[in-house]
């Protein structure tokens, strides 16, 4: 499968930018922990509101007016659905399709597969150059697999060069070396978006 153009990507004033396997991978290490530890099942994460938990923690709040956030999936080409989220299938049930949040407004989803021409890591970076250099994009919130690889350091040498008005966070398991732009924990939009509350982990 060959790498999608990145200009595909639409200019949102707010986009999200996941590597689809790694959170994939982080909702499950969360489901068999959680599980011992208050003795239920944990259901699959609920893929819309995890989206949304992705663009409070990004800074985007209800003003009044009608945002549009675009969510950019970067999975390899073997995978073929989210196993830990609901919905999950990536070409019948979440490429190309949209959803309104009476709150935040329309999220538009689309999921890119890479294949042996260039790796996830080195599209999602060529994304975040694109998107870093867009003037219609305001907002923007990147989840890339931080744990393997150096992708995490490319993009915060990356960002150095962000516009001071580009509201920018990125995304890990845990605190990373800082940089030109927020950070936030991915755990917690994942904890809410799979119904774990506050009180059970205590």
């Amino acid at each position: 499968m060959n790498l999608q153009d990145t200009s595909n990507v639409r200019m949102s004033e707010n986009v999200i930018i996941a590597d689809a396997d790694y959170i994939d991978y982080v909702a499950f290490q969360l489901t068999v922990q959680f599980e011992r530890m208050i003795g239920r099942a944990i259901p699959p994460a609920d893929f819309g509101q995890w989206a949304v938990n992705i663009a409070l923690d990004g800074g985007l709040r209800e003003d009044g007016k009608n945002h549009e956030t675009q969510v950019v999936l970067v999975r390899q080409g073997k995978s073929r659905r989210l196993d830990n989220f609901r919905p999950s299938d990536f070409e019948t049930e979440l490429n190309a399709r949209a959803f309104k949040d009476e709150h935040l407004g329309e999220f538009l989803v689309n999921a890119y597969a890479v294949g042996e021409m260039v790796s996830k890591d080195e599209y999602i970076l060529d994304v975040v150059k694109t998107m870093m250099d867009h003037k219609n994009v305001k907002r923007l919130m990147i989840i890339p697999n931080g744990e393997e690889g150096n992708i995490y350091d490319e993009i915060r040498h990356a960002l150095r060069k962000a516009p001071e008005d580009k509201h920018i966070t990125v995304f890990a398991m845990q605190p990373m070396t800082g940089g030109n732009f927020r950070q936030e924990i991915l755990g917690y939009s994942l904890m809410n978006a799979m119904g774990i509350r506050a009180e059970e982990i205590k």
